[in-house]
């Protein structure tokens, strides 16, 4: 069973990603584990063959992300891929004012989600109602914050950043920050072309799948009174799996698969020989755990995901060595 990260290169889809992942390791059965824009990069995760069926239990990891969000410049795909459609001064913004518009995203507990997206009404995709110049009367969806931290508010015509580095205190462009710390991680950046001379806002945020990072630069922008776009964004961590993890996308072929049970978000539990291969052919194993478990064979390998409820044990999936 194979996993992968990759730093997603930016400008493809995540689609693209796997369609060369199938070239580069010959085989059709592989998928991922979260979505991520064109015009965003960072951790994506790769499940190849038996491994698709983590898919599940690895999309609803939490994420963290680095979010540059330009202010006063409003598109309507909310994000860099433009055109621009709305400009408003947002020169008299200061850190101040920007950080306290951060804290009521905290108490969100559904958001609408952007225009271009996939999400579907009356049988059609909301990008391509967009597309053609119709918008979708898209109602909110679940969307949660939980954690929002202002870094650098850098003014219109600033330089973009360069490198990302993370140490003790997790990522941060790297231009401007000592890197030379034992801890330190640096790697290199690349953002998409600025639209337009515009302040930006560069946010850390950690949510919970299916959290709109583009309707978070829309609502940002609209709590602070202007239009907003997100010119950049980098995925620093999904679940388990660290951006200082990833690799690039042309290395894959001669990558070395992760261990898929330390991706997964719950305990493991180990079983027996006898036992494992009992549950490989359906027989449920005595339950002396509560919730949601990974099941492990002697040799480490994945068995099955597992729940437990007062004592009936239902599992989820199953593998075969």
């Amino acid at each position: 069973m194979r996993v992968f990260v990759v730093d997603k290169p930016l400008g493809l889809t995540s689609h693209d990603v796997v369609a060369r992942a199938r070239r580069l390791l010959g085989t059709r059965r592989i998928g991922h584990a979260g979505t991520l824009d064109p015009l965003a990069s960072g951790v994506l995760v790769l499940l190849v063959d038996e491994a698709t069926k983590l898919a599940p239990y690895l999309s609803g990891a939490e994420k963290t992300y680095l979010a540059w969000v330009a202010l006063g410049v409003g598109t309507p795909t909310l994000d860099a891929e433009g055109p621009v459609a709305a400009v408003a001064d947002a020169a008299g913004l200061d850190a101040s004012t920007i950080g306290a518009a951060l804290a009521p995203f905290l108490a969100l507990r559904e958001q609408r989600p952007p225009d271009f997206s996939a999400v579907q009404r009356g049988g059609e995709r909301a990008y391509a109602a967009a597309r053609r110049g119709a918008v979708l009367d898209l109602p909110p969806r679940p969307a949660r914050y939980l954690e929002l931290a202002l870094l650098a508010l850098l003014p219109a015509g600033a330089p973009p950043a360069t490198s990302l580095v993370r140490a003790s205190d997790g990522w941060r462009p790297g231009d401007a920050v000592d890197g030379s710390a034992p801890d330190a991680v640096r790697l290199t950046l690349t953002l998409p072309a600025p639209l337009a001379p515009a302040p930006v806002a560069l946010v850390r945020l950690r949510v919970a799948a299916g959290t709109y990072v583009r309707a978070f630069a829309r609502d940002f922008g609209a709590a602070l009174g202007v239009p907003a776009h997100l010119a950049g964004l980098v995925r620093t961590a999904a679940g388990a799996v660290d951006l200082a993890q990833a690799i690039p996308l042309a290395t894959l072929a001669e990558a070395t698969s992760r261990d898929p049970i330390g991706l997964l978000p719950f305990p493991r539990v180990q079983l027996d020989d006898e036992m494992a291969w009992a549950v490989r052919d359906g027989k449920r194993p005595p339950a002396d755990w509560s919730g949601r478990v990974a099941l492990v064979d002697p040799d480490g390998r994945l068995v099955a995901i597992a729940d437990a409820v007062d004592g009936r044990v239902r599992t989820q999936r199953v593998w075969r060595p």
